[in-house]
């Protein structure tokens, strides 16, 4: 599911670089890989398992943001009778990290990719996750090969997976597939993105799925001021995000299918009502009407990310993800319930093992169910504790991006300190209601509120005057004006 991407420019030595630097320094994040990680990599890469299957004739395609090196899915797509033929090709990690490696125990310790505005932090040694286990084009690299079959509605007819030889023929961004396919220029294998992806929007709103359509915003440094901006999603984007929920759906039925079923699922509560609540004033807030009626996955879908309200609101949607979890089971007794809301069907993370530890696992457990075989003793030793790997490692992530974004707030108004804004009070503190939650009317922040006298009034228009930001030392502040 999505997640807030910010990026910022400029000198190394601004004040927003700088705090960047220093929160790195704050959370503990990894850093440098161990000398004995990098090594192991090195060789893996020169030597990684290969498998007997040779799909290279499969001319398949990326699709990722532009500059992109860590290329974990490959696809290719084809007309089938009335139907459809999706092939998907997963970056094999395990044909690279052997079970009880530094290099494995160095992943289970970093869990995550990270991402901050100005960098990253990878779960992988880059000279294979940007290199050898990469799947870039044209190179011959080991996969595990998805093949979906669906019908002329986008519904999973048959599935299989196995460990291949794969070759990409040609990377692409989200922009030049959505302008190909647009001008009417794309060859039938991208030109079948859109075809599939609408079937599969559909099919996500009959069974009340949502996905969010977040903008990913951009600070750009100028002299000593920061500007933001925002680069919408383009449908291009959705269309790919189907590709790979229709995988992670697939993968969660095969764990599921057999009495001596063995998983790990990705599961979300459906979310409390005091959160929609919340959402609402939000939406209040931000002048987006939400008419009683409308339930929030409809008034998701009537959004246009392009427009900056909407965009804002999108990034508050996210808040209804954080209680995500993994649910691993054994001997088919899977989880009830097994669904996760926001995709409304069983689901599991296993399209991104360049970026996220628990994906190398479930692509284990469904080349194994395929096969009609248990799963690999590492695999089911390492399954136990993977929920509380996952969820330490989700934490941390979101922790980094919680303060990137307060960072890059108080980065942005930093030169505004003592100015007067209009907002909406968003959230009200028990025990305490003259501290509270605001959400500026012209700028895209919400920030802390305090030190006025009486209760803030919730849901309402007040204005507030900014009394500190400073991107290297606090978050931004406001109070009653």
């Amino acid at each position: 599911m999505p997640r807030r991407h910010i990026h910022v420019t400029g000198a190394p030595e601004a004040p927003l670089r700088a705090a960047l630097r220093a929160l790195r320094t704050t959370l503990d994040v990894p850093r440098e890989f161990p000398a004995e990680v990098l090594a192991e990599a090195e060789e893996a890469a020169k030597s990684p398992r290969l498998p007997g299957y040779d799909a290279t004739g499969i001319p398949l395609f990326t699709v990722d943001p532009p500059g992109s090196v860590d290329l974990d899915q490959a696809m290719h797509l084809a007309r089938r009778g009335g139907g459809y033929r999706v092939h998907y090709a997963i970056a094999d990690v395990a044909a690279f990290v052997a079970p009880g490696s530094a290099l494995d125990a160095e992943a289970h310790r970093r869990v995550m990719t990270l991402y901050f505005p100005d960098g990253k932090i990878p779960l992988h040694p880059p000279r294979l996750s940007e290199g050898a286990a990469s799947l870039l084009p044209d190179q011959t690299r080991p996969a595990l090969l998805w093949r979906v079959d669906l019908d002329e509605h986008g519904h999973t007819e048959a599935v299989d997976v196995r460990r291949a030889l794969v070759r990409s023929r040609a990377r692409f961004d989200y922009s030049g597939v959505q302008q190909r396919i647009d001008a009417g220029t794309a060859e039938e294998p991208v030109a079948l993105l859109r075809d599939i992806g609408r079937l599969r929007e559909a099919l996500e709103r009959e069974r009340g799925g949502i996905s969010l359509n977040v903008p990913e915003q951009e600070i750009v440094e100028r002299g000593d001021s920061y500007f933001p901006g925002f680069r919408a999603p383009l449908p291009a984007d959705g269309w790919n995000a189907q590709i790979s929920l229709l995988t992670g759906m697939a993968a969660a039925d095969l764990m599921t299918a057999t009495a001596t079923g063995t998983g790990v699922l990705r599961t979300l509560p459906a979310a409390p009502l005091g959160e929609v609540a919340r959402l609402r004033r939000s939406a209040q807030a931000l002048r987006i009407e939400w008419p009683h009626h409308t339930s929030y996955a409809g008034i998701v879908r009537s959004l246009d990310p392009t427009k900056a309200a909407h965009a804002a609101f999108l990034q508050e949607c996210t808040t209804l993800l954080r209680g995500a979890g993994y649910t691993v089971f054994t001997n088919g007794e899977v989880p009830v319930p097994a669904v996760h809301a926001a995709v409304a069907a069983p689901y599991t993370h296993c399209t991104a093992p360049l970026r996220r530890l628990v994906d190398r696992y479930a692509g284990e457990l469904c080349v194994a169910a395929v096969a009609g075989e248990e799963p690999p003793q590492w695999v089911r030793d390492a399954l136990p504790r993977l929920p509380q790997e996952m969820t330490r490692g989700t934490r941390l992530a979101g922790t980094v991006e919680r303060e990137c974004v307060d960072i890059v707030e108080a980065a942005l108004l930093k030169d505004r300190v003592g100015d007067v804004f209009n907002a909406h009070v968003v959230d009200v503190k028990e025990g305490d209601r003259a501290v509270g939650t605001v959400h500026l009317e012209d700028v895209a922040v919400v920030g802390r509120v305090e030190g006025g006298e009486g209760e803030l009034p919730l849901g309402e228009r007040i204005r507030v005057r900014l009394t500190q930001a400073d991107p290297g030392s606090a978050k931004v502040v406001f109070a009653p004006a």
